[in-house]
């Protein structure tokens, strides 16, 4: 890794698990904050494909 990353880079970067080529990386996100507008369509879009949020609090 480069010395000169900016902030959004290295947190990229930390977060990446799997880089796919010709396609988006793949990144381990442990948190989600919760937006009123967006947050019930992504929540609803887990329940319908059966995905559990990994670390709920």
């Amino acid at each position: 890794m480069e010395n000169n990353l900016t902030l959004f880079d290295k947190v990229w970067e930390s977060h990446v698990v799997k880089r796919v080529s010709g396609g988006p990386d793949i990144l381990f996100i442990d948190r989600h904050l919760v937006h009123e507008v967006t947050s019930p369509v992504a929540f609803q879009g887990m329940k319908e494909r059966n995905i559990k949020v990994l670390f709920p609090r």
